[in-house]
């Protein structure tokens, strides 16, 4: 079973950084993708970043040169590195994991997701 724990979440002001931690277990971490979601109250989940189990990297267009996504093989451990934060990029955001080595730009392409973790940019 796999499971994944989201960390790193909290309170920021604009142009401030969080990086945020997610911990995996259950299954040989390196050999999949992983990716980052968010979603902001009435709005639908959407793609942030994702990384190849190769260590190939995507962003949103909204996030690119802000957002950092990254894996520790040997700590079963994916992160995302936020600086200069925006109030728009407030939103809960979700760790998740596919059955394959790429990384999908679509919630479809995941099948397993942690529970998530507030973000909260204040202007």
């Amino acid at each position: 079973q796999v499971q994944l724990v989201e960390s790193g979440g909290g309170l920021v002001q604009a142009g401030g950084s969080l990086r945020l931690s997610c911990a995996a277990s259950g299954r040989t971490f390196s050999s999949y993708a992983m990716g980052w979601f968010r979603q902001a109250p009435g709005k639908e989940r959407e793609f942030v970043a994702g990384i190849w189990s190769g260590g190939t990297t995507a962003y949103a267009d909204s996030v690119k040169g802000r957002f950092a996504i990254s894996r520790d093989n040997a700590k079963n451990t994916l992160y995302l590195q936020m600086n200069s934060l925006k109030p728009e990029d407030t939103a809960v955001y979700y760790c998740a994991a596919a059955n394959t080595y790429y990384a999908s730009r679509y919630s479809s392409g995941y099948a397993y997701w942690g529970q998530g973790t507030q973000v909260t940019v204040s202007s």
